[in-house]
């Protein structure tokens, strides 16, 4: 295809395949729990500490979190301080994955990161079954001071955090290093992430969510992320036992260096298509060049050194296409609504 042409590009020409690396885990022996809920496992120390969650498989076509809760799970960790709360999300779509169709697994009814806000969790009966799941999980939330969601993104994508819009939450990603790269947004148009919800999303309470972007979905790589990004955060909050033996894992960042501020998310009103090969990563020096089209209307970046974020293969009315950001010094920088 030709990127430079003023015609628009084809959609049937954007989607990219990418091979399933990795096996995803039989999760079925941790379908009882311990807690009331199906797949939650809470793990309390005897020493008082801070209440972590960490989950997987909000997606159900992500499995490299559900490898790194299930290598947890299986070599018998207990935290040294506090409790740690290990669950497995949207099983019920997870149920459906395929490395021969892996994308099909991604939801049963809805996408279950975007029913998060109290007008969806609070109708009865609930809407979909990933909307009854997340009710299911809403003690669990509740409960919680700490969230790290782990999750995975289309294209072979560094890892990064998305931190919300939230100075203590991008204050908290630089202090972890779970990634060197932390984007500042206000999530999605189509509905509240799972990071995003309660007290998670209010300055004036210490509860703080993340949302740690592992790698592409079925890379061999995005499981060692995940699995370390849940030894270094229980690491930095003291609750790692001492000389717990996990195995080799990736090095992360002792902090993170970099943020990025999202400036303008492209939520689809018609039908998107990408003007340009965009992967995610990629910096568009000038100020209105076209990225793509929304229908037959072309979408322009916003201001010069324009940070892709990010890009989807799904593409229709009401969904995120891409986030255009632009780089910032450190969280104090923000401009968006602060701790």
């Amino acid at each position: 295809m030709d990127y430079m042409s003023s015609s628009k590009p084809d959609p049937a020409q954007q989607l990219i395949e990418y091979p399933v690396e990795i096996v995803a885990p039989d999760i079925a022996r941790w379908g009882s729990g311990n807690t009331g809920i199906r797949y939650v496992h809470r793990i309390d120390a005897a020493a008082p500490g801070p209440r972590l969650l960490l989950t997987a498989l909000v997606h159900g076509n992500e499995p490299s979190g559900a490898i790194a809760l299930d290598r947890l799970l299986t070599n018998g960790f207990r935290p040294s301080r506090g409790c740690v709360t290990v669950a497995f999300v949207n099983v019920d779509a997870y149920a459906k994955f395929t490395p021969s169709d892996p994308r099909a697994s991604r939801w049963v009814d809805e996408d279950m990161n975007r029913v998060w806000s109290p007008e969806i969790l609070e109708q009865r009966p609930s809407r979909s079954l990933d909307a009854a799941r997340a009710v299911e999980l809403l003690p669990v939330l509740k409960e919680t001071d700490f969230l790290l969601d782990l999750h995975s993104t289309q294209h072979p994508n560094e890892p990064l955090v998305l931190a919300g819009p939230l100075k203590k939450s991008a204050r908290l990603a630089r202090a972890l290093g779970l990634a060197d790269l932390v984007i500042i947004d206000k999530g999605h148009a189509q509905g509240a992430r799972m990071r995003d919800f309660g007290e998670f999303n209010d300055p004036s309470s210490k509860k703080t969510a993340l949302l740690i972007e592992c790698g592409q979905h079925w890379a061999a790589s995005s499981t060692e992320v995940a699995y370390a990004a849940c030894l270094r955060i229980l690491n930095r909050f003291s609750m790692l036992p001492r000389g717990y033996s996990s195995g080799p894992v990736v090095t992360l960042p002792d902090e993170a260096t970099r943020f990025v501020e999202i400036t303008m998310p492209v939520t689809v009103k018609k039908e998107f298509v990408f003007a340009l090969p965009l992967r995610g990563g990629e910096i568009i020096k000038n100020a209105g060049t076209v990225i793509g089209y929304d229908g037959d209307e072309p979408v322009a970046t916003p201001h010069d050194d324009c940070i892709v974020i990010m890009p989807s293969q799904r593409l229709w009315a009401g969904l995120t296409a891409v986030r255009l950001g632009r780089l910032v010094a450190s969280p104090e920088a923000i401009r968006l609504p602060s701790a």
